[in-house]
């Protein structure tokens, strides 16, 4: 227990870091194309500034990702032990694309007013890049998880281990997708809605409208396209995880055809509470009227995840993600139709909201795969006792990783709401960590 609460609460804090270091390039990259090749000093000053507060966020997630590294070897040694030469292949390669993307962090930091503009421009590309393959490194982890594939195992021993086939596995490029596309929803919800806020303070200059359009045009699309992409990720779920699917659809018996059930909960193998919608469950699950969706019935007790956990993520998960879709339509369908709901003061409080519900949605879907593939660690193959290793003091380990992140929640809140203030009161060039001198700065510039 004390090893799977402290992996989710490392997991759960490090996935948030996790989506900036992912979204947020793209979203610097066009503010700073627009601001380069439309003459835009706005959108530029937007693009410095959000290139601090990523870097600020960035160092949190370093220390968060290589707390991970040491849980992944401490916590789960039966893990780790055998299958070290399984998995070994997409870390190091996330290793390698984390330091490609510090580096290009660093030299985008401090080349404004060093660097030829369409060069320096060009250096948000391999940060950009660098996200997106390091976190297909890690998905393709926990892909495997769920799909196991690259190995045998014979007497007990992992034998013939084909690593490219294990990050390749069948999941992986669609749950990949799945994650991706969900970084982009959390981070442009979250800063589109920080302008929001300065909106409803009365700040409705070209910076707060530029500053909300961009990253709310990022979400927009990706709220848009979630829903299909989840669906097509769920699809043959019965097949490959048969006890999770019962368990997302609270189904405690194989129904043809099923219903949706919206709400309720499980108890001592009866459903309280719930809402039945005729038809849509096998549609959903199945893309049939008629087939049927396996119940927990067919489970064996001791394969069951913990079902009420399981089902209630996957709804929240799935209804925070159908609230921002009908969302970005009406404004968009309103826009078109030429009517500006930023104007209206409920969308912009929506859009305040929108962040944290998208974190909540993320953190739901994670909940609802990791908890769901309960109780095995590796699908099939391995059990989650099996691979926990057995130390005394996790407990211990625990708290103080919770002091921890604590600590580093309120020390990012602290700089961030800093930097907000300072730029607010017309201090734009902050000095950053380790940079040249402002002599040198000035010499360097007129060089360049």
């Amino acid at each position: 227990m004390p090893a799977r609460q402290q992996m989710a609460l490392s997991l759960g804090w490090h996935i948030i870091l996790a989506c900036f270091g992912v979204a947020f390039p793209a979203m610097i990259l066009v503010a700073h194309w627009r601001g380069l090749y439309r003459d835009d000093p706005v959108a530029l000053r937007l693009a410095q500034r959000w290139a601090k507060a990523s870097a600020v966020l960035f160092a949190l997630g370093a220390v968060s990702g290589t707390v991970l590294s040491f849980e992944m070897g401490l916590l789960w040694p039966g893990l780790m032990g055998p299958f070290g030469d399984v998995l070994g292949l997409p870390f190091a390669l996330e290793g390698l694309a984390f330091f490609i993307e510090a580096i290009f962090i660093g030299i985008y930091l401090y080349g404004w007013g060093r660097m030829p503009p369409r060069l320096h421009l060009l250096t948000v590309v391999p940060m950009t890049i660098a996200g997106i393959v390091g976190t297909f490194c890690v998905i393709s982890v926990n892909a495997w998880m769920n799909a196991p594939a690259g190995f045998d195992i014979v007497d007990g021993e992992v034998v013939n281990v084909d690593p490219w086939a294990a990050m390749f596995n069948d999941l992986v490029f669609m749950q990949f997708l799945h994650m991706w596309v969900a970084a982009y929803m959390v981070v442009g919800f979250t800063v589109a809605g920080v302008y929001a806020v300065g909106m409803l303070k009365g700040r409705r200059d070209d910076h707060h409208r530029l500053g909300f359009t961009i990253p709310f045009g990022f979400a927009s699309v990706a709220a848009a396209i979630q829903p299909f992409i989840g669906h097509l990720l769920g699809g043959n779920l019965g097949d490959r995880q048969p006890a999770k699917l019962a368990a997302f659809e609270l189904a405690t018996t194989t129904e043809s055809p099923a219903p949706l059930r919206l709400g309720g909960i499980l108890i001592n193998g009866k459903v309280y509470g719930a809402i039945d919608i005729p038809y849509l469950g096998s549609l959903i699950a199945q893309n049939s009227l008629t087939e049927a969706v396996p119940g927990l019935d067919t489970i064996p007790l001791e394969d069951q995840p913990p079902v009420n956990i399981t089902h209630w993520a996957f709804q929240i998960m799935v209804g925070i993600g159908t609230l921002l879709f009908v969302a970005v339509v009406v404004h968009w369908v309103a826009r078109w139709r030429g009517r500006d709901l930023t104007q209206r003061r409920w969308f912009l409080r929506f859009c305040v909201a929108s962040g944290p519900l998208a974190v909540i949605a993320l953190e739901a879907g994670w909940i609802a795969t990791e908890v769901g593939r309960q109780p095995w660690v590796v699908y099939g193959v391995l059990r989650t006792p099996d691979a926990a290793g057995d130390y005394p003091h996790l407990w211990i380990l625990l708290a103080a990783t919770a002091l921890l992140y604590t600590g580093l929640t309120i020390g990012a809140a602290l700089v961030l709401r800093s930097m907000a203030r300072r730029w607010r009161e017309g201090d734009e060039d902050l000095p950053s960590p380790y940079g040249p001198t402002v002599g040198d700065q000035d010499t360097q510039g007129d060089s360049a």
